[in-house]
C-alpha cells in the first residue's frame, strides 16, 4: 500500500513537472510550493493520526539512518546542475549547503550507534538527527529563496530553475520529505525509547 502510494505521488508530481506546470513562476502561490502541502500534510497524519503513529513506530531504526546515504547522490547532481548553471553554486557543497555531511556520516552512525537489535548510543543519534533536519532546513531555506518567485532573496544571476523541470522536481517533492520524515520519525522512536 505504502509502496503504492509512493509510486502514484511519483507519477503524479512527474507527469506535472513533465508538463511543465511548475515553469509558471507568476502563479500564485506558486505552483511548486501548492504540491509540497499534500506530502507535508502526511507527515502530519502520519504523526497525529493512530494508525499514522502506529506505522511511524513500526519502522525499523537502522533503516532509516541508512536511508540518508541517498543524499551523497543527490548533492552531487546538483553540484553537476551547478556546473550547467541550472541552480546556484550556493545550494552546493561548494556554496552554503553542508547536507552532503548527512549522507556521508549516516553509515558511520549505523556502525557507532547499533549493535544486534539494540541502540547502543541514543543521545549521538538523537544529536545526529537534529544536526541533520538542521542541515536539510538550511539547503530548503536556501534553495527557496534562490527559486524565481517574486519572494526571491539570493542568487540573482543564476536562480534555482533546476526544481522546475522533470525530473529534478522530485528532489523536493519526494526526496527532501522522506528524508524529513525518516528524521522525525527516528527523533520520535528515539525519544520514546523505543528499541529498533
Amino acid at each position: 500500500m505504502i509502496s503504492l502510494a509512493l509510486l502514484l505521488w511519483l507519477l503524479l508530481t512527474g507527469i506535472l513537472s513533465f508538463n511543465r506546470v511548475f515553469q509558471n513562476t507568476l502563479a500564485i502561490p506558486p505552483r511548486l510550493a501548492l504540491i509540497m502541502i499534500p506530502a507535508l500534510l502526511v507527515i502530519v497524519l502520519l504523526f497525529t493520526t493512530k494508525k499514522g503513529k502506529a506505522f511511524t513506530d513500526a519502522l525499523d531504526l537502522r533503516k532509516i539512518t541508512l536511508v540518508h546515504i541517498v543524499r551523497i547522490p543527490v548533492e552531487i547532481t546538483l553540484f553537476l546542475l551547478a556546473s550547467h548553471k541550472v541552480v546556484p553554486e550556493l545550494m552546493t557543497f561548494a556554496g552554503r549547503n553542508f547536507d552532503i555531511l548527512s549522507g556521508l556520516t549516516s553509515p558511520i552512525m549505523y556502525f557507532i550507534c547499533f549493535k544486534n537489535s539494540q541502540v547502543t548510543n541514543r543521545k549521538l543519534l538523537l544529536g545526529w538527527n537534529f544536526i541533520c533536519v538542521a542541515l536539510l532546513l538550511n539547503i530548503v531555506v536556501n534553495a527557496v529563496l534562490s527559486l524565481p518567485y517574486p519572494f526571491q532573496q539570493f542568487a540573482f544571476d543564476q536562480p534555482n530553475i533546476a526544481v522546475l523541470y522533470f525530473p529534478f522536481t522530485w528532489l523536493p517533492c519526494f526526496i527532501v520529505v522522506i528524508v524529513l520524515y525518516c528524521h522525525l520519525a527516528a527523533i520520535r522512536k528515539l525519544l520514546k525509547g523505543q528499541s529498533i
